[in-house]
């Protein structure tokens, strides 16, 4: 009987990650941008050269994706500075949404290809120094 429902449980569980897989894989001729966004430096003063990079990624913040002045679409990332974007075909410009940051830059291109998920990885500058 144990056998059964541990069966039942594994089948369960491979089903949930095929489902997984396939809604997260982007159908054929989609087109967009995904990738991370991180920050650096994250804190102020000179970077030892024994030390890692102060970087970290840019959490659940709202970028609007831009075609001249207008806003086309916005996204926001996830916990680790992921996100994913569809858009047809173009050139654009992301800048962070909300209060602009008084120092720093927040602002990244991407050009967009028929049928392709334009893969990206930013890093902000915080403008601490």
């Amino acid at each position: 009987m144990a056998n059964v429902y541990i069966s039942i449980v594994a089948a369960t569980l491979i089903a949930l990650l095929y489902m997984k897989a396939v809604a997260e894989t982007p159908s054929p001729g989609t087109s967009g941008i995904e990738g991370t966004i991180v920050v650096s430096p994250t804190r102020p003063g000179p970077i030892r050269k024994d030390e890692e990079p102060s970087v970290a990624p840019v959490r659940n913040a709202q970028f609007a994706v831009k075609a001249g002045d207008a806003t086309v679409k916005t996204f926001t990332t996830d916990g680790e500075g992921r996100f994913q974007v569809a858009l047809p075909p173009g050139q654009y410009v992301i800048v962070r949404e909300g209060t602009p940051p008084r120092i720093g830059r927040w602002r990244f291109e991407a050009d967009v290809v028929a049928g392709q998920v334009t893969k990206v990885n930013w890093t902000a500058d915080s403008g601490m120094r």
